[in-house]
């Protein structure tokens, strides 16, 4: 693991405060230009930076300081930590082993089917494929649109279940909210069919006779506002 200085100016400025190291040896050690250092000593540079003590942060020994400034060829040496952080890993595209691949379409309907919030670049991240891959099943107009079948990405083992639980949660926090009192469901039949005594009662008493004399006294309208 590369090891590497913390905040190189600021301890550069502490050097030259408080040492009386050479600019190179100060330059070296915090990866910066002998004229840096000495813009830093004239007052030129970094006059709003505070000065970060290399000893106080286990970056620098007492022993290896003074050696340095006994000695003004020699070089001072970074302390190595005492505990060592793994350096992360850039992300790039997620990789499906090749005898997957194949299984990758049927995984993007079976996300685009159950898990219509998802967008794009979370079902990229969870199997690996390209946004016209996911447009084309969508839109059905993939080549082998006829032969897909909806698996889950999980039995197939392109994601995990904490992985894909992880991007559901996270598409679910921008879905908006329900409005409170409204509701998307339709009335049930026992509401919908309930009718009022006065109503059952009209009902009842309608005939042939009084339909058919309605629609006589409404032809006779028409026929006066035709002349």
């Amino acid at each position: 693991m590369a090891t590497h200085l913390l905040m190189p100016k600021a301890t550069a400025v502490w050097l030259v405060d408080n040492t009386a190291l050479t600019f190179k040896q100060i330059a070296d050690f915090c990866t910066m230009h002998p004229l840096e250092i000495k813009s830093i000593a004239d007052g030129d540079s970094a006059q709003g930076i505070k000065g970060l003590d290399p000893l106080a942060t286990g970056q620098l020994s007492r022993d290896e300081l003074d050696a340095c400034l006994a000695d003004e060829d020699r070089k001072l040496q970074l302390l190595e930590p005492k505990v060592k952080v793994p350096e992360l890993k850039k992300k790039g595209p997620r990789y499906t082993p090749v005898s997957k691949r194949q299984d990758r379409p049927n995984a993007i309907l079976w996300l685009v089917r159950n898990h219509a919030e998802l967008k794009n670049s979370q079902i990229i991240k969870l199997v690996g494929t390209t946004k016209s891959t996911i447009d084309a099943i969508r839109d059905r107009t993939h080549w082998n649109s006829a032969n897909l079948q909806p698996l889950d990405p999980v039995s197939l083992g392109l994601s995990s279940q904490i992985e894909l639980d992880f991007e559901v949660q996270k598409a679910e926090k921008y879905l908006p909210k329900p409005v409170e009192g409204a509701t998307d469901t339709l009335l049930p039949a026992s509401e919908t069919q309930e009718m009022s005594e006065s109503d059952v009662a009209a009902s009842e008493n309608i005939d042939a006779e009084s339909v058919f004399k309605n629609f006589a006294t409404a032809d006779e309208g028409d026929a006066k506002e035709a002349e």
